[in-house]
């Protein structure tokens, strides 16, 4: 009977392995092992439940640096737009013409006093109009400044109710994403290197040009959904150093420092694919952390959500709302029963 027992578990052992474990296609085209319900279920039948996701193609067009671009990237963001505008319509008129002021007072001054045509030095030494002027000019240009400059701080840390909350870390040296409202979808986010470089992991997929520019292209981008406020819990590991978490195309940039939760949100409207990176010299391997954010539909989030192995929030609240209720029922029904038996 001992011996019977010991090849029972032998033969379990040996296969459990092939029958536990199903190989799945992922969007980045690795393979990742897929375990199957306790319910009975297959692995191949878990594998098949897993909706198919592809993420977007970076040649057909994306969001970030290009070749020979100068100014601000285009803006995606209401933030964004309003910073751009600001930047565009009063801080630059400003500054050229202030410059353009000194540069000729600069040059009436070198000629109209110069040696030649002063022989005799004048010996003034004030003139309470212009310094009346020029203690005044300033003080109104800066206010005319302050005005919206402190209507463009307060649109961008003043927080909207978010619809999708996303917990971002920064490692040495790569990200980490986590969606604790979405069934605990964790993942880290590692920099693509080219198919001849020297110090590529042979394990790890070389960049194609569908994944994105070199030096920016990841293996696991974020995906937010459109229209949807997205807020950003920004972090460092507690034993590493500081980073920026920065995205360009949403004029987002927020420091990543250990111990501490910073916080800023997002709201883009147009979808796409956009790329950034850390923008704190943090090491030797800084110019290697880039980011990756695809922005879709409400549909193709929750089919993406659902290919991490994760719910959207109200799938989870009725799921946990369900068990309550039969958690609920099953005691009615023992009180009752202990209400009969007593009874008897």
């Amino acid at each position: 009977m001992i011996l019977k027992r010991w090849l029972l578990a032998l033969l379990a052992i040996t296969l459990l392995p092939n029958a536990a474990m199903a190989a799945v296609d992922t969007p980045i085209g690795e393979l990742v092992a897929v375990q199957p319900d306790l319910d009975g279920t297959t692995a191949d039948e878990a594998a098949a439940e897993i909706p198919d996701w592809v993420g977007l193609d970076a040649t057909e067009g994306y969001y970030g640096p290009s070749d020979a671009a100068r100014g601000i990237q285009t803006q995606v963001t209401e933030v964004g737009q309003q910073a751009q505008g600001f930047h565009d319509n009063m801080l630059l008129p400003i500054i050229t013409a202030i410059s353009i002021f000194v540069l000729i007072l600069m040059i009436y001054a070198m000629v109209r006093f110069r040696r030649a045509a002063n022989p005799e030095p004048s010996r003034t030494t004030h003139n309470t109009a212009i310094e009346v002027i020029w203690t005044l000019v300033p003080v109104l240009i800066l206010l005319v400044i302050a005005v919206p400059s402190i209507g463009l701080i307060r649109a961008q840390y003043d927080q909207p109710p978010a619809d999708v909350v996303i917990k971002v870390t920064g490692q040495q040296w790569h990200w980490d994403y986590e969606y604790p409202d979405h069934g605990e979808i964790k993942f880290s986010s590692y920099m693509l290197r080219e198919e001849d470089d020297p110090d590529r992991n042979t394990s790890s997929r070389p960049r194609t040009d569908a994944d994105g520019p070199a030096l920016l292209a990841v293996d696991e981008r974020v995906v937010i959904p459109a229209g949807k406020v997205v807020k950003l819990i920004i972090t460092a590991d507690p034993g590493g150093v500081i980073h920026s978490f920065a995205m360009p195309a949403f004029w987002l940039k927020m420091d990543a420092v250990p111990g501490r939760l910073n916080e800023t949100w997002v709201k883009v409207d147009e979808p796409g694919l956009y790329f950034g990176q850390c923008s704190e010299l943090c090491g030797a391997r800084h110019a290697y952390m880039p980011i990756a954010i695809e922005v879709v539909s409400d549909e193709e989030f929750e089919a993406w959500v659902a290919s991490k192995g994760g719910a959207m929030p109200e799938d989870i609240a009725a799921a946990a709302a369900a068990e309550e209720a039969a958690d609920a029922a099953n005691d009615n029904d023992e009180a009752a029963d202990d209400a009969a038996d007593t009874t008897a």
